[in-house]
């Protein structure tokens, strides 16, 4: 991985405050390198209003400290972080983004990760407030701060696997120059990468292992029980028999994953309804059809009942019940936890719009309520009256910080994750479960049904 040094962004001449955090952000966390926004990462803010929360922080730190400085002030701080082609995902480079900028703040500060994808090497930028989350101090840069920045960023990528700059310059690299020097790198170096990479799509076999190889451009070649392989623009093959990469090691680590074969579990359908299919006009092939299927799905749901320990009928009454009762439960809790992330969203951005208008108002009041001055800002002055008016509503005396609301968003989305999964698995076990019940439901019923018929005729 290759990293710049720490970026200040100044708010400098002919520019507000405003105008230039919504510059650097607007850039950064363009949709078209971001793949619409997917690659972008907040920590202690919105990405959708991280410009304006960095701002009210600003202010706060004002208004706490008393501090102002001029044009030169910094009101936010840039790392760029380049990683080698076709050695990363996306979403990886974005995982170590956030990584390397949680450490190297210690978490004190907001930050923004947005991951750039529209050039041939995936990039980061990562951007975090020059003000602490308590709004009482501002980040400094200090000096050896490139040397941190890299020796950090070398650790994270060594601890994931990834390609660093050996030996670098006191005054820094080039992506380019890094670039070039990486065209030296061995080819075991490039084979265990590629490796690494067909490896994360998680082949069922090493056949299939040896194929996604191939469709990255190796050719595999036999050699009694070894196997090489080469790039088109090799001299020579390259055995697979380093450490970690042999062909015993790859069939442990395929062995490993969990294949589709293996996820996969007994499947019950419902019966199908055959007398009501053959009123609505369905013929006599249907017919022959939806037996057999029947007589298969009946076999599928003794299997499942049998395999769950569910065949006493009381027994799979009792968990019908109980699972069912478990997931409404689950989605009611995650309702509230939803319904509670829509009102933090609507209260920050009331917040944070009476904050930017809040001085515009008073300067309203004190002018008497003047229309000329109604007329030159109606637009602030209607979102400062909207917020305390939103306020109001919900009987708020005093405002909650975009901090403390920010750690309950996040602590809420670390809770719905967490009851989504259970909710998830307890749905498809439900619906299982019921859909087994129903089909023993229409055993018994037709079983009772013919059975009543044969009384019937036998009484007459």
């Amino acid at each position: 991985m290759a990293t710049t040094r720490i970026i200040p962004l100044h708010i400098g001449k002919g520019r507000t405050e405003s105008i230039a955090i919504n510059q650097i952000i607007d850039y950064v966390a363009n949709p078209q390198k971001t793949d619409n926004g997917k690659l972008i990462t907040g920590y202690e803010c919105d990405t959708r209003t991280v410009d304006a929360e960095f701002l009210l922080m600003k202010r706060q730190y004002i208004a706490t400290t008393g501090r102002v400085r001029g044009k030169d002030d910094v009101i936010a701080y840039q790392v760029r972080q380049s990683f080698l082609p076709n050695e990363i995902t996306p979403e990886d480079a974005n995982r170590i983004g956030v990584e390397f900028a949680k450490r190297f703040t210690k978490g004190n500060n907001a930050f923004i990760v947005c991951t750039h994808i529209d050039k041939a090497h995936i990039h980061n930028h990562i951007i975090w407030s020059a003000v602490n989350l308590n709004c009482d101090k501002k980040f400094r840069n200090f000096w050896g701060s490139t040397k941190a920045v890299r020796k950090l960023s070398d650790a994270i990528c060594i601890e994931n696997g990834l390609s660093i700059v050996e030996n670098p310059k006191p005054h820094g690299k080039s992506y380019n120059k890094w670039l070039g020097d990486k065209k030296k790198i061995s080819h075991k170096e490039l084979l265990r990468i590629a490796i690494d990479n067909a490896l994360n799509k998680k082949p069922n076999n090493l056949d299939e292992l040896l194929k996604l190889l191939q469709q990255s451009g190796y050719e595999i070649n036999y050699r009694g029980k070894s196997i090489t392989l080469k790039a088109s623009d090799w001299k020579k093959s390259v055995r697979l028999n380093s450490t970690g990469y042999t062909i015993d090691d790859l069939i442990s680590i395929i062995s490993k994953f969990e294949t589709k074969a293996n996820k996969q579990s007994i499947k019950v359908n419902l019966l199908v309804d055959i007398q009501a299919k053959l009123q609505a006009g369905k013929g006599i092939g249907y017919e022959r059809w939806a037996k057999v299927f029947n007589l298969k799905q009946m076999a599928q749901t003794i299997n499942y009942l049998s395999e769950n320990g569910l065949l006493e009928y009381t027994q799979l009454e009792e968990k019908s019940k109980n699972i069912t009762e478990n997931y409404n439960v689950l989605s009611q809790k995650i309702k509230d936890i939803e319904k509670r992330m829509s009102e933090i969203k609507i209260l920050k951005t009331n917040i944070i719009n009476y904050s930017k208008t809040r001085d515009v108002y008073i300067a309203y009041r004190k002018s008497g309520y003047s229309k000329k001055f109604l007329a030159e800002n109606e637009s602030d002055i209607l979102l400062h009256k909207a917020a305390k008016k939103t306020f109001d509503e919900i009987g708020l005396k005093k405002l909650p910080t975009i901090k403390n609301l920010q750690s309950e968003y996040s602590a809420l989305i670390d809770e719905k994750k967490k009851l989504y999964s259970e909710y998830r698995q307890t749905r498809d076990e439900m619906r299982q479960i019921l859909t087994a019940k129903a089909n023993i439901d229409r055993l018994i019923e037709t079983d009772t049904h013919e059975h009543k018929k044969e009384k019937d005729y036998n009484q007459r």
